[in-house]
Formats: C-alpha cells, sequence, structure tokens
C-alpha cells in the first residue's frame, strides 16, 4: 500500500465514524473506500499491459450492462407497482415481462457476449513475440527461467522481469498441485496444471513494478505465494539478463567467507544452486543472484540482511508449511554470516 492510499483510508475510517448517523454519507465513503482498492500495483482495473486494457474495457463495460438492465427492470417494477397499481391488460403485462424481463436482457447480455469472445483471440495469439519465459508454480514459490538466443536457460525465483513494449510469451506448468499465473496489471490469469503446459501472452505498456499472485487456492501459505514483477526498457532488461546469466560473485567480506562455509557446511547447497561455486541442488529457488532480488519467499519478506537472517532460522513459522527445514538451532552468528553471504549475491 502507498503512502496516498494508506494517507486516504485513514481519513475515510475518520470520516466513516463522523457519518454514523448520516446513511447517504456512509454510502459515498463506502463507495470511495472500493475505488481506492481500484488503483495500485496489484489492480486490474489500473492496467499497464495491452491484455489488462482489454479486460479492464470489457470489465466497465458488462458493468454499464448490468446496470442498465438493472434500471430497465426495476423502472418495470416501479411502473407496475407504483406508478399504476391498477390491473394490466393481458397484452401491456406480456410487453412489460417479455419485453423488459426477457428480451431487453437476452439482447444486451448477447451482446456482451460476442464482444468478450472478440476479444479472445488477441489475448491469446502468440504472434510476434519477443521473448519466452517458462514459469513453473511450486509449492509456495515460483521457478522461473529465460530462453535466451543461444539456447541456454537461465534461471531465478519469485521475480519475473519483461522489455516494455513486447509481446511475452509464458509456458506455465506446476509439478505439484494446480496454481495459478496472475498479473492483474498486466493481464488474464492462466491455471498451472501437473502434467500439462499451458501459455499466456502479455504485453506490458507502462514501465514500473507490479505484483504477482496465485489465483488458485494451492495449500497452506497460498496468500504467500506472490513475486514481483519489473517492466524497464529493452536496454536495462538485456542488461538485467545478461548479469542475471553469469555466476555467482565471490565473497567480498570475511563475514560473507564464512557465511558461505555455512551454507555449503550446513547442507544448503543440497536444494539450493549457486552457479559458480558447490551448491548444486535443484529442489529448492536458484539463488544465484538472490541478493538483488526484491523480496524473499516468495514476496512474503523485503530482500534485506534480517529477513534473510529471520527465513533461515525460522522458515516454517514465517510460511507455514513450507518444505524448506528451519536452521534456528545454529549459532545466531552462523545465521547472520549465512544472512550477509546471501544478501551479497547480486
Amino acid at each position: 500500500m502507498t503512502h496516498s492510499e494508506a494517507t486516504m483510508r485513514l481519513t475515510l475510517t475518520n470520516d466513516l465514524t463522523t457519518a454514523r448517523l448520516q446513511p447517504h454519507g456512509v454510502c459515498l465513503l463506502l463507495l470511495s473506500a472500493v475505488l481506492v482498492g481500484c488503483d495500485g500495483q496489484q489492480s486490474a482495473l489500473n492496467p499497464a499491459g495491452a491484455g489488462a486494457q482489454s479486460i479492464a474495457t470489457l470489465f466497465w463495460w458488462m458493468a454499464g450492462g448490468a446496470l442498465v438492465i438493472w434500471l430497465v427492470v426495476m423502472g418495470i417494477a416501479l411502473y407496475a407497482t407504483q406508478a399504476h397499481p391498477e390491473a394490466h391488460g393481458i397484452r401491456s403485462a406480456r410487453w412489460l415481462i417479455i419485453g423488459g424481463g426477457i428480451i431487453f436482457p437476452v439482447v444486451v447480455l448477447t451482446g456482451l457476449l460476442i464482444y468478450g469472445l472478440m476479444l479472445m483471440p488477441q489475448l491469446r495469439s502468440a504472434e510476434n513475440v519477443a521473448l519466452r519465459v517458462d514459469v513453473s508454480g511450486e509449492q509456495w514459490w515460483w521457478r522461473v527461467r529465460y530462453r535466451t538466443d543461444a539456447g541456454e536457460a537461465v534461471e531465478l525465483a519469485n521475480e519475473i522481469r519483461l522489455p516494455v513494449g513486447e509481446r511475452v510469451a509464458f509456458s506455465l506448468t506446476s509439478p505439484d498441485v494446480i496454481h495459478s499465473f496472475w498479473i492483474p496489471s498486466l493481464g488474464g490469469k492462466v491455471d498451472m496444471i501437473p502434467g500439462r503446459v499451458n501459455e499466456l501472452v502479455l504485453e506490458p505498456t507502462e514501465t514500473g513494478t507490479f505484483r504477482g499472485a496465485c489465483a488458485e487456492y494451492c495449500g497452506t501459505s497460498h496468500a504467500l505465494m506472490n513475486f514481483a514483477v519489473v517492466v524497464m526498457t529493452r536496454e536495462a532488461f538485456d542488461q538485467w539478463l545478461a548479469e542475471q546469466a553469469e555466476p555467482a560473485q565471490q565473497p567480498e567480506t570475511e563475514l560473507q567467507q564464512v557465511g558461505q562455509q555455512a551454507f555449503l557446511a550446513n547442507g544448503c547447497g543440497a536444494c539450493h544452486q549457486v552457479r559458480g561455486t558447490a551448491a548444486d541442488g535443484t529442489v529448492g529457488p536458484d539463488l544465484t543472484h538472490v541478493g538483488s532480488r526484491l523480496t524473499l519467499a516468495a514476496g512474503t519478506l523485503p530482500a534485506d540482511v534480517d529477513a534473510f537472517r529471520r527465513w533461515i532460522g525460522h522458515s516454517s513459522a514465517i510460511k507455514p508449511d513450507v518444505k524448506m527445514p528451519a536452521f534456528g538451532m545454529l549459532p545466531e552468528a552462523q545465521l547472520s554470516a549465512m544472512a550477509h553471504y546471501l544478501k551479497g549475491l547480486e
């Protein structure tokens, strides 16, 4: 939540307290609170992508169609019960019920259905794709692989970066349960189904940082399965991807060197890979450049030294049923050293 959103919500709360005896004031305040939720980095009604723009336009057309149908039906009800409450003839009653209650809603809804179906080909088309990204939804994190022109795969986790103004095709799958890949500000959602590969095409139109999430309940920590999406210029994206393809940088300080030794000695390399070191595990997220990511543990914590220390020592307390074991039995100095080492992997 941004500072402006927090300020507005606090103001709404105070105003709501003073408006308890004014029903119309309460309704206006509640409507304002709903509209505040339509903004931000995870809002489908604040589009920053071609797909999200089409979906938002469809939503407003559907909302308008629903409002028109409601007004017509309510108008007929008021006409029949209030304006002219006397008995109506069969002919006029038939026109009111069949024409206003059946034919008119069917025409409006059919028009909206046709309009929605017309949007589907352009939302699903994989033509003129500039980049392909493989994403695997796993309990409860995201495995991300970029396909380079040289045919090599660059793997990272829980963060996606995209070039602005270019179409990107995502190949989506899952090794465990059904997840759902969704970046509301950029486009629609697609399920990730074990044993099947689904495709989603997005085209970001604005630079910035957005929030993605799993939109399908997938277990205990479903609500803690998010990821950051950074849309940048093509030049900045190419530089970032080239840096991600490089092996991990060597520890620069004595504390980081101690942390690397503790990381390897305690078996972390059996699950995690740090390219350029002996750690070559594939079960958990790739940590080669974990220090450069915006968040830790799939959007659960900020990516700072204290968060790394807390996560290593108390992973299950922070993220229920997480498959990474907690290392709280290690000395605090060792946890701190490992945290400094991981943060240094930028």
